[in-house]
């Protein structure tokens, strides 16, 4: 089956899947940190102190993660959508309307557990059960909604807080969310659904189901863990502190701004690739290979001074995010089964979720300690690159366990 073939077949679950990731956009550090500028002159913040509120409010959302992520086992993506959409909305408008620290902590603990946090974990987790033998397509196809979403929701932001203001530009994402995100998400996430007696068969087998008490004593996840965090950890850390690093650099904000096409652009379309690849291979076999593209970015990022610089990196995270993205949305079910994937994921989403909250304050207070920002990034890099060779074995000792090995290559699909 072509991948246009795919997409006819199944427009209302991609749809409803792809408008989840794409509102989504308004809870991820790369949009809220638009405003840091903005927050931080209305309050009185330093560096460290803003980061140390946004990092405690993730940590916040993260540690609620594991407990409200069950819910998508328990009910279906219409009845979890009819809670979350609404809620992320409400978080908006709190960003919008707060005159204090405590309404802003709120707001940011709401906007990280619901956009970032629930309406991906509710698209990836509803994805994954509707499709088996594509669900690299399937995917694949629900991802483009995060690159929809930062080529074009940050650059319209820019754009209309620099008329209206920062905090009018929230109030009309209130509105967008609550007033068509929600019905749209809705409707088309109203039907669950079944396997069909057309859909090709699995190229791979999921693994056993494993409750999520087995997980966590399962070494391997942890293991996994280590390059599950390294994306939000890193991106969400570069993209927090990305005023002060276009400070640093002298370069221009718009233009800056700008770069978010090009990750989008590039990831879009190496997202698609990567979805294949998986249907094709299996997601453990490209496991290896997840974190090389993001050590890249960084290297550019830190070692180059000129603007330039700055859509090199913006190539390389698209090729990133493009990788990790899909393949941690896919790989999980290969080892660890379906019935208890909501649960499973919430910890990971937690765990992705907290690696996320560590760095800006991390940064922030070494930032104010005199600590060179170029050469933290550079540090990145090298993680990235150590972690690659970890994720190696640990991508042998899972297929030797669970005897998922990689498909012969099919011409033409």
């Amino acid at each position: 089956m072509s991948y246009i073939s795919f997409v006819r077949d199944n427009p209302r679950w991609l749809a409803g899947g792809f408008l989840l990731t794409f509102f989504s956009t308004f809870g991820m550090t790369s949009f809220i940190a638009l405003s840091a500028g903005d927050i931080r002159r209305d309050y009185g913040l330093s560096h460290g102190e803003f980061g140390t509120l946004y990092m405690v409010a993730t940590l916040a959302s993260a540690l609620s993660l594991p407990r409200l992520g069950q819910i998508v086992d328990r009910y279906s993506a219409q009845k979890v959508a009819l809670f979350i959409v609404p809620m992320l909305a409400l978080a908006s408008a709190s960003m919008a309307l707060s005159q204090h620290l405590v309404i802003l902590f709120v707001a940011i603990y709401l906007l990280r557990l619901f956009g970032q946090g629930m309406m991906v974990h509710t698209a990836y987790t509803a994805t994954a059960r509707w499709f088996s033998a594509q669900r690299g397509r399937a995917l694949s196809t629900v991802i483009l909604g995060h690159n929809a979403g930062d080529a074009i929701i940050p650059m319209g932001f820019v754009l209309i807080a620099a008329s209206v203001g920062w905090r009018n530009g929230w109030l009309l994402a209130a509105a967008m969310i609550a007033f068509i995100a929600l019905p749209a998400i809705v409707l088309l996430v109203a039907v669950d659904r079944k396997p069909r007696s057309s859909d090709p068969v699995a190229r791979q087998i999921d693994a056993r189901d494993w409750t999520r008490a087995e997980v966590v004593r399962d070494p391997i996840f942890y293991v996994l863990l280590l390059g599950v965090m390294a994306p939000g950890l890193i991106v969400t850390t570069l993209f927090f502190h990305q005023v002060y690093l276009v400070e640093l650099r002298g370069w221009s904000l718009e233009v800056f701004a700008s770069s978010f096409l090009v990750t989008a652009v590039v990831n879009a379309a190496f997202t698609l690739v990567v979805g294949q690849l998986i249907d094709r291979f299996s997601g453990v076999s490209l496991l290896p290979f997840v974190l090389l593209p993001l050590g890249l970015a960084c290297l550019v990022l830190g070692l180059v001074d000129a603007q330039w610089s700055a859509f090199g990196f913006m190539a390389l995270l698209g090729i990133s995010n493009g990788l990790s993205t899909t393949l941690f949305g896919a790989i999980w079910p290969e080892v660890y089964g379906l019935r208890h994937l909501g649960s499973i994921r919430a910890l990971i989403v937690s765990a992705g979720v907290f690696a996320s909250a560590i760095g800006p304050g991390l940064t922030g207070f070494l930032i104010d300690g005199g600590v060179s920002y170029p050469g933290q990034i550079v540090a990145m890099a090298v993680y990235c690159l150590a972690i690659s060779f970890v994720l190696l074995l640990a991508s042998r000792r899972i297929r030797a366990r669970s005897h998922v090995q990689p498909a012969p290559a099919v011409v033409g699909v």
